[in-house]
């Protein structure tokens, strides 16, 4: 068994002769640079870990150079919580809690509950797929709106401890004979039995070979993944423009400037009226300095 954790690796897979494929991922540096400014409790950081390693696993499996985001939004203690994860596989993730956290479990943070899966592809209109939570944990509820919205048959397994999160992920692809049925019933049923350590513990390569040493697995080379916030001067030039001048000035008059925290890597910009005021001017863009 390998505990060396010094890489953050998507690998897909697929099972020769058949329809059905796989991937699993391994979140570490990761996962932990992408919480490291947010003050979190552990329960509540295992989920992320499972939501943002699902994410990388979904992510992998579209067809499309963009972004994925994923969200659970609710009326209770976890109001929100995001996962980013971009086609290079480039993932930036927050929480929003409204007062404590009683409970250790996810099903009791959430009240009335929705997961919104949004896609915005670098080119073309961007979609969105809002569905009510089903299910008693981040892997249950992926499948279901896998398995309704997109008519996609989804196997999700989601483990996290500490600032590691791992998943295995295995879909069976629209083209169905009988053999790919009973490969389908028989890798799925073989991935059931995966445990955490196993999960997060094990190199992808010895995982298969141990789950599935009796199938012809093909194993295909390990994609990075790494934490990346797309916050930016920039970026918030462009979101004060959408606001509008009329909103940009209340701002400035009840505040005297404009301050903006990044929720996912809690980077802090400070627009003074100068700047702010510049950027609705008829003149070339003027891009923030700080």
């Amino acid at each position: 068994m390998t505990t060396d954790h010094t890489q953050d690796i998507l690998h897909p897979f697929i099972f020769d002769n058949s329809a059905v494929r796989g991937n699993c991922v391994h979140l570490d540096l990761s996962l932990q640079n992408a919480l490291e400014h947010q003050s979190l409790p552990p329960a509540l950081k295992q989920v992320i870990g499972e939501f943002t390693a699902a994410s990388v696993l979904l992510t992998s499996t579209l067809k499309m150079e963009g972004k994925l985001i994923l969200q659970l939004q609710s009326q209770g203690a976890l109001q929100l919580l995001v996962v980013e994860c971009t086609s290079q596989l480039d993932i930036r993730t927050t929480a929003k809690v409204q007062g404590e956290l009683h409970g250790q479990h996810l099903t009791d943070w959430l009240q009335q509950g929705q997961l919104v899966i949004t896609l915005m592809p670098e080119n073309g209109e961007p979609y969105q797929g809002i569905v009510p939570l089903e299910g008693d944990s981040i892997a249950t509820m992926l499948e279901n709106y896998m398995l309704r919205s997109q008519q996609i048959d989804t196997r999700l397994w989601l483990f996290a401890e500490n600032d590691q999160a791992a998943g295995l992920l295995l879909q069976k692809l629209p083209q169905q004979t009988e053999q790919d049925l009973d490969c389908w019933n028989r890798v799925q049923h073989l991935a059931g039995t995966v445990t955490a350590q196993e999960l997060l513990h094990l190199d992808t390569a010895t995982l298969l070979q141990r789950l599935f040493a009796e199938e012809d697995v093909r194993l295909f080379a390990g994609r990075d993944i790494r934490a990346f916030c797309s916050c930016s001067p920039e970026n918030v030039a462009n979101m004060l423009k959408m606001l509008g001048i009329a909103e940009v000035s209340s701002i400035l008059d009840e505040q005297g400037s404009v301050q903006i925290q990044c929720d996912f890597c809690n980077k802090h910009y400070l627009i003074d009226e100068q700047e702010a005021m510049a950027l609705f001017t008829d003149d070339d863009d003027h891009p923030l300095t700080h």
